[in-house]
């Protein structure tokens, strides 16, 4: 097993936001410190309180909100602390801001505010269209080159419904990687 590390687990606004518990659990489970940072999009598929039990930290939905006494923002915080930034699911929405540099949110900018030696993982989950839209392949394409890893999506039926690629990665084959990663 790896030594202890710190996780951050940002989860998106996709259908897939609620497999996020399971991946927050096993890393736990595992002796990692699991900070979740949630985009307000995730919000509707799954609930802070469940990832804050589960991850046993208070998890960063919003920039402004800052707890008493800090002298320092949480998200630099975060981001400062921070060994491997993993988004599952990610959107193509925030694939093109991490593509981008757009920091208008908290997951997007801890980001941008992330120590160059801290490792990020992206596990696509979306639409077939989205992902295999040419906008979102370029994007992809932006990130591998500065050293960001990808794992999935894969082929199988979609929420939306489709037969096709942009489902979420297997939870147990995500925290194989999240470990190799940190070994």
């Amino acid at each position: 097993m790896a030594a202890k590390r710190t996780i951050l687990l940002g989860i998106t606004g996709s259908i897939a936001a609620y497999k996020s518990a399971d991946t927050a659990s096993k890393l736990k489970k595992l002796g990692h410190e699991v900070f979740c940072v949630m985009t307000k999009d995730a919000t509707h598929f799954i609930t802070p309180l469940t990832l804050q039990t589960l991850s046993q930290h208070p998890v960063t939905v919003d920039l402004f909100e800052e707890g008493e006494g800090d002298w320092r923002p949480s998200h630099l915080q975060l981001a400062d602390s921070a060994d491997l930034l993993v988004v599952s699911p990610a959107t193509a929405n925030v694939i093109a801001k991490l593509a981008n540099g757009i920091a208008d949110d908290a997951l997007s900018t801890i980001a941008l505010a992330l120590r160059p030696e801290a490792k990020v993982l992206v596990a696509p989950a979306m639409n077939g269209k989205m992902w295999l839209h040419p906008a979102t392949q370029s994007n992809v394409k932006i990130l591998r080159s500065r050293g960001v890893e990808f794992i999935g999506p894969e082929k199988g039926l979609l929420a939306c419904g489709y037969e096709g690629i942009g489902r979420l990665w297997d939870v147990d084959k995500i925290v194989e990687k999240i470990q190799k990663m940190l070994s």
